[in-house]
């Protein structure tokens, strides 16, 4: 006689067909029929997402389940993402080791204010509450910090930075390493420090006191030493000091440093020309382009055939100058000479009338508000001015706009580097190597990092604050090398070493299709190093306990699951090597 009751279970099947494999999952009875055991199918699961049917296969096999609300609940969430990146990339650079050899409270407060101001940057008393926000204090150990407690480790800091520079040194560059050098500036809020100063503002914030910091940074523009001047400095008297340190301090004995025509002036150059195992790159200003022109030494028919080509002058001896001509470069300039021209032109046209509509009449008056047109525009070179009494009048120098027209795109790269050891394709590509300085000025000052603006009001904080930026962009650098593949960065390269050094630089096929789509090859978002910092910050730490626990109850903590594109980032940065 049957036995109709018996277990349900969960079955799963596979059976290959043409070459494809079907899974079915069946609910079964077991039943005994007879004495002997029998299989009865009850229903089928195949359509059930996977996860309901390991549900359903644990169910059946006793295992008791209740709401997630009912087991445990969570009293706190701390982002953690993003800070375990910045530690996987610190402990990947041998971060620690260059602050210093052995563990202490004051290297944890530096490691912990750089990833700081990597993440969020603030002020060092906001420093203090935003980080509890973040598992970042409670992983170094240094939740318990105060504002003073910070400032005494920046001192600290300070005191270490020619050790830590050498470090630098040590890793990055070598003899006959291209060394790149360029000075910025960052403006300050108060009056009280003794290196603000007014000086050449490049944050189109005239009025402000500003201080001046030069940076040093390898042929690929991943910094090595910077230094603190007074916001007066000029750039070309920050140059020398930057050449010892380079030999006497880091102990390079040869070495090729480029910098613009501002800063490797031609008194800069009598000053360095001298140093034995030293040789430099940099630019001709426009002045002395236009010197070689009307010597007859730069011929435009020269350019016909070719966009670069070397030449030599007896106003330098024993120097290569390497001129160029991009086409494009030539059609934005002009292009710009005559919107300029053009706009100039009609807002002193505007004057002219009020001058015959007797607005204005005496000459003073007449001078102050030409000044403000020719100021705005910058094209004053242009135009003849006439100014009396009751009369204004303006024409075009059409000769000199023509004059300065025929050399629209044209640039001399100017070297004490001898042809066998850099030839003059690899002189350009050297000297624009500059714009990855440029690079770390702008996510030093802006981006990323906020140097800016700088509230400190002793000179030795204000030095430590800039170094402290500078290491934060030291591991940023590092980072954003990692994470190519997942940003809009181009990843090839290798191409820089071999394209045309005077042509525009065009996108690899790869880096296009990310700019164009916002995506990635397999389809994903493509990031910017913030937003993908930003994604890893949904990676939270959360603390749990029992429901309905005391305030005192045990608790423990569940830390989110990343996601493949965050543990694809986490992966990259384990890979990064020095």
């Amino acid at each position: 006689m049957a036995s109709r009751s018996g277990a349900v279970h969960v079955v799963t099947t596979r059976r290959e067909y043409k070459g494809k494999t079907y899974e079915s999952h069946l609910l079964r009875r077991s039943y005994r029929d007879e004495g002997k055991v029998k299989n009865e199918t009850v229903g089928n699961l195949s359509h059930l997402p996977p996860d309901v049917i390991e549900l359903v296969r644990r169910a059946l096999k006793g295992e008791a389940f209740a709401p997630a609300a009912e087991t445990f609940e969570i009293t706190s969430s701390v982002m953690h993402g993003d800070a375990k990146a910045i530690a996987i990339a610190m402990r990947k650079l041998g971060f620690s080791d260059l602050l210093s050899s052995r563990p202490c409270r004051e290297a944890s407060l530096v490691t912990a204010m750089v990833a700081a101001r990597i993440i969020a940057p603030h002020t060092k008393l906001a420093t203090t509450r935003w980080w509890h926000t973040s598992t970042l204090a409670e992983d170094l150990g240094v939740a318990d910090a105060s504002e003073d407690e910070l400032y005494r480790a920046m001192d600290w800091l300070l005191e270490r930075q020619p050790t830590i520079e050498k470090k630098l040194a040590a890793r990055h560059l070598d003899e006959n390493s291209l060394v790149l050098y360029d000075l910025s500036s960052s403006y300050f809020e108060g009056t009280n420090c003794p290196l603000a100063k007014l000086g050449h503002n490049r944050d189109g914030t005239g009025h402000k006191l500003q201080v001046n910091y030069g940076l040093l940074t390898t042929s690929r523009g991943c910094p090595v030493a910077v230094s603190v001047y007074e916001g007066n400095t000029n750039d070309a008297k920050t140059l020398v000091p930057q050449v010892r340190k380079l030999k006497d301090d880091f102990g390079i004995n040869h070495l090729v440093i480029a910098g613009d025509r501002g800063m490797i002036s031609q008194k800069a150059i009598d000053e360095i020309k001298d140093i034995d195992g030293l040789d430099w790159i940099t630019a001709l200003k426009s002045g002395q382009i236009r010197s070689l022109f009307d010597d007859g030494q730069l011929q435009l028919g020269l350019f016909d055939q070719r966009n670069l080509f070397e030449l030599s002058h007896p106003d330098y001896p024993g120097e290569r100058l390497v001129a160029c001509r991009n086409v494009e470069l030539a059609k934005l300039r002009s292009h710009k000479r005559r919107s300029l021209l053009e706009a100039t032109t009609k807002e002193l046209a505007k004057v002219q009338g009020m001058v015959a509509r007797g607005r204005l009449r005496d000459a003073a008056q007449i001078g102050v508000r030409v000044g403000k047109v020719v100021n705005k525009y910058k094209v004053s070179k242009h135009f003849a001015l006439e100014i009396a009494d009751g009369q204004f009048s303006f024409r075009i120098l059409s000769e000199e706009v023509a004059a300065e027209a025929a050399l629209d795109g044209i640039y001399v790269i100017r070297t004490s580097v001898p042809q066998k050891r850099l030839d003059d394709a690899d002189t350009v590509r050297s000297y624009k190597m500059l714009s990855t300085v440029e690079r770390a000025f702008r996510t030093i000052k802006t981006v990323d990092l906020k140097v800016r603006p700088i509230h400190h009001r002793l000179a030795d904080r204000v030095r430590a604050h800039i170094f402290l930026c500078v290491l934060a962009y030291y591991v940023e650098w590092h980072m954003r090398e990692a994470w190519r593949s997942l940003l809009f960065a181009d990843e090839d390269q290798a191409s820089k070493a071999t394209r045309d050094p005077v042509a525009p630089a065009k996108r690899s096929a790869n880096a296009d299709h990310k700019a164009k789509t916002h995506k990635l090859e397999d389809g994903s978002a493509a990031h910017s190093f913030r937003t993908l910092m930003q994604d890893l910050a949904g990676i939270v730490r959360n603390t749990c306990c029992a429901p309905g626990a005391d305030a005192d109850a045990s608790t423990f903590t569940i830390t989110t699951t990343p996601t493949p594109k965050q543990r694809a980032a986490l992966d990259l940065l384990e890979a990064i090597e020095l």
